[in-house]
């Protein structure tokens, strides 16, 4: 099962032309025992040291200052924003939502998750868990700039969804800049009326407006934000790329923009030209290495890691480390936007070897020194061992 097929019941290739960025979707029936619970926050909330901005709480339509659940960590911990549980206790029961943010890099499952649908969808994911009292609302209607997977973990939620007043907004275009139209959408008949109950997961475009009210018990759900790549973004990534390339001259002494309107146009001109004239994979790489930093990879074990890469044999397994981002260009591996290996003609080979995934024994991998390369990419943090895939 994939991790979109675990969100949506519409076949893949439905969901791709006909779904996504363009209307609203409702699933019933998803799995979701395996992935979080009730339970599971409260272990975050009082034995995980949480700490800000992993934790918002929201009453009445407004997010709560930090301070009002947060405090020090006790002696020698020297940290000042530590989630204290018993203050979360009375806002909860006064009818606050508590908001988990990050929460892939919090809760194992979910993470998982997250990574495989960034992969699947080619756009990063973020996930959130809102977890509302009985009968309580945590947040006015609203839209996000992202689109979103609504999968309901636990209790009931009654959501009632309207078209956009904005089409495809921005992250600069939030919704509290149209905040009176998106109220008065808000009042007239919705796209949606239904109450989620667990297992169910509700897909919403960026811009649809949206709100939800817990009804008898207590809800949780999660929220996968998907953070679209837009063409604008494949154009800025041009841009960026234009900006580097040295062209940059001054304009003229007593340079008028309101009287130069034809100079204006020429140096748009001139800009689409050298625009037509960048390497699309020299764009690749920009937004590549911005996917790979606002993708998490998959988590590793820094301590076991630096022993296997100093205790390594031949006879080990190993495979590329999951989500990692790297990427091989000739023979430099670019590990992120910052960081990079370089390798030598005779390495290059067992790095291609590595890259899809495979699990491979480290002395059938080819090169005069295989043992050497993977410590080196174990410790680059790129390869892990496979001895419990």
């Amino acid at each position: 099962m994939t991790a979109l097929s675990r969100l949506c019941s519409a076949p893949a290739e439905r969901f791709a032309g006909e779904i996504w960025g363009r209307r609203e979707w409702l699933s019933t029936g998803m799995p979701v025992d395996d992935l979080f619970s009730l339970a599971a926050a409260d272990e975050l909330l009082s034995r995980r040291g949480l700490r800000t901005p992993f934790l918002r709480m929201a009453a009445d339509g407004r997010v709560l200052p930090t301070g009002r659940f947060t405090g020090s960590g006790g002696a020698g911990a020297n940290v000042a924003d530590q989630v204290r549980d018993e203050a979360v206790l009375g806002l909860f029961a006064d009818g606050a939502t508590v908001v988990l943010q990050g929460l892939h890099r919090l809760w194992e499952p979910v993470g998982a998750i997250a990574a495989e649908l960034a992969d699947e969808l080619g756009h990063p994911v973020q996930v959130n868990a809102y977890i509302t009292p009985a009968q309580s609302q945590g947040f006015d209607p609203h839209y996000d700039t992202h689109d979103v997977f609504v999968l309901q973990v636990s209790g009931s939620k009654h959501w009632r969804v309207h078209a956009p007043v904005l089409t495809d907004p921005m992250p600069d275009q939030p919704w509290g800049l149209v905040s009176e139209q998106v109220v008065a959408r808000a009042e007239g008949t919705p796209l949606l009326d239904a109450v989620l109950s667990p297992g169910d997961c509700l897909y919403l475009p960026r811009g649809f407006i949206h709100s939800a009210v817990a009804l008898e018990q207590v809800s949780a759900h999660l929220t996968f934000g998907i953070h679209n790549v837009t063409q604008r973004d494949v154009v800025s990534a041009a841009v960026e790329e234009l900006r580097t390339s040295g062209w940059q001259p001054t304009l003229p002494v007593g340079w008028d923009p309101a009287s130069d309107l034809a100079g204006i146009r020429e140096v748009i001109e001139e800009a689409a030209e050298r625009l037509r004239l960048i390497d699309p994979a020299s764009v690749a790489a920009r937004l590549l290495d911005k996917r790979a930093a606002a993708q998490r990879p998959e988590p590793l074990a820094p301590l076991a890691m630096a022993q296997a890469a100093s205790n390594l044999t031949a006879g080990d397994v190993v495979r590329w480390r999951r989500h990692s981002g790297a990427r091989l260009q000739g023979t430099v591996l670019r590990v992120s936007d910052t960081r990079t290996v370089t390798l030598t003609q005779t390495e290059t080979p067992a790095v291609e070897q590595l890259l899809p995934g495979k699990p491979h024994r480290v002395g059938d991998l080819p090169g005069d020194s295989p043992v050497e390369l993977v410590a080196r990419l174990i410790r680059e943090g790129v390869v892990v061992l496979a001895d419990d895939d």
